[in-house]
């Protein structure tokens, strides 16, 4: 069966990477797996903005109390603190994802003491991070933690999810949901909200992040622990700036933090992001290559320059960025399994290319990005696997019904039902 490669106009799902997060985002429908649009900077300020420890105006104890307009729901705040179990420093800018019924939404970010605060229903200005399942994810059509588009959508009090802040069913609690933090390369802890109610005490406790011991990778470069206070200043300042799409700004603050720091990993992979997103290719390549220079083991370079590679169709070195990432970090990113196994079926390296379709899948119990399962489909006719190539592009049509090659798969499943038939 003559099986098209997968060209590079078929990889539009990644349009952002590097999020401190692991996972994938939101479902995305139809088309083979493929690579488009520009890599957009991923990592918000620490704790900034209206939703800030720093903001008193949003943390006082008297705006926890009945009054106001009447007829109005009484505000519920919720503030916490993320520590490492081991002891070890934390990074600034943690997503705090608030998970109810299983779907995790970003609804803040840690300050560089680890501490958080946020309105609950009130996540304006936050940005989804790569982990969840809504809209605007990482496998969905939004421009979900970029600096082009800036911070994501306001939500009301009635959110995603059904709940809302004074409902549930609970008295004014705010129902079966929990708190955690997402940190690539680490297992966090949660925090039980059920019901926490607006008259409560706004401090929940301590999220606590364990380090996953399978993972060899660094989500946050080492040499951040050795920045200097000028160059740290700079980089935290760049974060928030991001946060608030202020890119320009942001990317002063990334070039003041190298300048000072020049082996400051973590801030030549933001500058590199904002690079690219300003389509400074070269620019950009070489920002992340002095991130893999000043620190061999931060992942996100590698991701970085794996899907610059593949949009360029240069898939030999997508292949090899991607296969060190997946070395790296085989836990947290089946985007990168997913690019890894696209460049090798491009490569026409068809093992490589089912193994690694594999582990995307396995990593996305949630079918976050179906055209992992595209994909599979295609490697496995490439194998003369006509039952398992059928399998995986019926799962495909499922979990993807209204993907836009929906009638091109069908005809793919006939022409396999016509291999598959006994010769008369």
């Amino acid at each position: 069966m003559k099986i098209r490669l997968i060209a590079v106009s078929l990889i539009a799902v990644f349009a952002l990477w590097g999020q401190r997060g692991g996972g994938g985002g939101a479902p995305g429908g139809g088309g083979a797996p493929g690579v488009g649009g520009g890599s957009t900077p991923g990592s918000p300020g620490p704790g900034m903005g209206p939703t800030s420890p720093g903001n008193p105006s949003r943390t006082s104890p008297s705006m926890t109390q009945p009054g106001g307009t009447p007829g109005m729901p009484t505000p519920i705040f919720i503030s916490g603190k993320v520590i490492m179990a081991d002891g070890a420093p934390l990074p600034p800018g943690i997503a705090i994802q608030r998970v109810c019924q299983g779907l995790p939404r970003t609804v803040g970010y840690t300050d560089s003491r680890g501490n958080f605060s946020f309105q609950w229903g009130d996540y304006s200005g936050v940005t989804p991070d790569a982990s969840e399942s809504g809209s605007g994810g990482l496998f969905g059509a939004g421009g979900a933690r970029s600096a082009t588009t800036g911070g994501g959508s306001r939500m009301s009090n009635s959110d995603s999810t059904g709940m809302t802040s004074q409902g549930g069913g609970f008295g004014g609690s705010i129902g079966a949901c929990e708190l955690r933090a997402s940190l690539a390369g680490y297992t966090s802890g949660s925090v039980n909200l059920f019901m926490h109610r607006a008259m409560d005490n706004p401090d929940v406790g301590h999220i606590i992040l364990h380090r996953n011991t399978a993972v060899q990778g660094l989500a946050v470069s080492a040499t951040s622990l050795n920045a200097p206070k000028d160059a740290r200043k700079a980089y935290e300042h760049g974060l928030a700036a991001l946060h608030k799409g202020k890119q320009a700004d942001a990317g002063k603050d990334f070039e003041k933090a190298v300048a000072i720091y020049p082996t400051y990993a973590d801030a030549w992979v933001e500058l590199g992001r904002l690079r690219a997103a300003g389509q400074q290719t070269e620019p950009a390549r070489e920002a992340f290559k002095k991130a893999i220079d000043a620190d061999a083991k931060l992942v996100a370079p590698y991701m970085e320059l794996g899907l610059m590679a593949a949009r360029e169709q240069k898939w030999d070195d997508s292949a090899r960025y991607m296969d060190k990432a997946v070395q790296l970090d085989p836990v947290d990113f089946p985007q990168a399994w997913y690019i890894d196994a696209v460049a090798n079926f491009n490569l026409k390296k068809i093992d490589p290319a089912e193994k690694s379709a594999r582990e995307a899948l396995k990593l996305d119990p949630q079918h976050r990005n179906p055209r992992a399962g595209y994909l599979l489909g295609l490697v496995l006719m490439e194998k003369r696997d006509y039952a398992g190539a059928a399998t995986e592009l019926k799962n495909y049509l499922a979990v993807a019904p209204a993907a836009d090659n929906h009638e091109e798969v069908k005809k793919q499943l006939e022409q396999i039902e016509k291999f598959q038939a006994p010769q008369q």
